[in-house]
């Protein structure tokens, strides 16, 4: 399994983004230290998807940068990606480690020890815990959880924790003292004027 980094962006589809700027951006200040996962809004197509996750990969090989795709594991398959990301809504976590194989990097969501833990019997490499504070990136999300909630979870599982949902270079150090082995970002980066500065800044915090 490819080593994972501390940062991982989440890429932002909503319309008046532009994913592959933001992604290439980041790209030059992280390096290989940078997880892409590529999400498309769920009214995307498959080749919408496909199409975005192959470009992003590229870009990501350049770097040596592991590329995840979320949710359609199929794509993550089709293109080559390192493995994928499954939340509560999509396959069960040991379908997906089926889909993708023994080798694949396979993250998580889950929110309390219970279901982290049975994520990671049923195969997940790393889990994606939140959210940890308020975000509005996404919709329909439950009430955050806090550094309080990541600790709970870290202390219960073995493998890597990334803290998203809300995630600035400020709120990283606290999560970090809970456990969280790293954190994932959207609009942090998406809506950051210089994507490569505010990279840094969230490298620098998490070091």
């Amino acid at each position: 399994m490819p080593s994972l980094g501390r940062l991982h962006l989440v890429t932002d589809t909503r319309p008046g983004r532009d994913p592959l700027t933001v992604v290439r951006a980041a790209l030059t200040a992280a390096r290989a230290d940078l997880v892409v996962q590529v999400r498309v809004e769920d009214s995307a197509t498959d080749r919408e998807a496909y199409d975005l996750a192959g470009r992003v990969l590229a870009l990501c090989a350049r770097y040596g940068a592991t590329c995840l795709v979320n949710d359609r594991l199929h794509v993550a398959l089709a293109v080559g990606a390192a493995g994928g990301h499954v939340g509560a809504d999509d396959l069960p976590v040991a379908a997906a480690r089926h889909v993708l194989g023994p080798t694949g990097v396979l993250g998580a969501t889950a929110r309390a020890p219970e279901t982290a833990v049975a994520a990671v019997t049923a195969g997940a490499s790393y889990l994606g815990v939140g959210p940890c504070h308020a975000t509005s990136t996404k919709d329909g999300l439950p009430d955050p959880i806090g550094p309080t909630g990541v600790r709970a979870v870290a202390d219960a599982v073995d493998v890597p924790v990334i803290a998203i949902g809300g995630v600035t270079a400020a709120r990283v150090p606290a999560l970090r003292a809970a456990g969280a082995y790293g954190v994932a970002v959207v609009g942090a980066l998406s809506a950051a004027t210089d994507p490569a500065a505010a990279t840094a800044e969230l490298l620098r915090a998490l070091a």
